[in-house]
């Protein structure tokens, strides 16, 4: 039996996707998640083949929680299900090394065709994108960010996601059950691995892998090509 893990918060939405990968694979089991740190204690408590996961969940912006999944769980298949269309957090998404992206508008039929495209092993990407992604894949001021993410643990990426929604070392240290001063080590090694000198400066490279900053910058884009 097949085991997926969706991560999302809306109930409506969960309901509507494990009815379409049910349809792609009649005998597949179900968890749900809809946070990330709920996605982390189902994944470390039992084996998923495939976890669908929104971008935009509680608790996380940008590519916050994808990273944290992925640095957790490196060989583990995801497939990025999103609101978000604009190609360049699609690029992104694809540096992060997921098994495809579907936009949430995608028909039930695409779906389940999508879903036995990778549980074949392949990355699926709707047509639309394809060509758009394989021009920007090394491109974009975001991949080398996404390198150096790649280098923090599980737990500098719990602080960073943190420290990016204002919290101070007090809170973040109350939140994760740790000491203070242990919170200042992973703020110190979080802002040398990511070659800053302040939490602000951090925040400010961040914001290059955030939904908002990358869509009004692809339209800015556009307009400039379209002038």
């Amino acid at each position: 039996m097949t085991r997926f893990l969706i991560v999302d918060d809306h109930p409506l939405f969960r309901e509507a996707l494990e009815n379409a990968i049910r349809w792609a694979t009649p005998n597949a089991e179900f968890l749900e998640a809809t946070s990330i740190d709920e996605a982390l204690e189902v994944m470390e408590s039992t084996e998923i083949e495939l976890t669908f996961l929104d971008l935009s969940l509680p608790g996380t912006t940008g590519l916050s929680g994808l990273i944290r999944i992925r640095k957790a769980f490196p060989r583990s298949p995801i497939v990025v299900v999103s609101c978000h269309q604009d190609p360049q957090i699609v690029v992104n998404v694809l540096s992060l090394g997921v098994s495809g992206y579907i936009p949430k508008s995608t028909s039930k039929e695409e779906l389940a065709h999508s879903i036995r495209e990778v549980l074949s092993g392949a990355v699926y990407l709707p047509s639309s994108y394809r060509a758009i992604a394989a021009g920007r894949r090394s491109k974009g001021p975001a991949q080398d960010l996404l390198k150096r993410l790649h280098e923090l643990t599980p737990q500098q990426l719990k602080v960073l996601d943190m420290i990016r929604r204002g919290l101070q070392n007090k809170q973040i240290a109350y939140e994760l059950q740790i000491r203070e001063t242990t919170v200042k080590v992973h703020v110190s090694e979080i802002l040398r691995k990511l070659n800053v000198m302040s939490r602000t400066k951090a925040i400010i490279e961040m914001s290059k892998i955030d939904f908002i900053n990358l869509a009004a910058e692809g339209s800015t884009k556009r307009m400039q090509e379209r002038g």
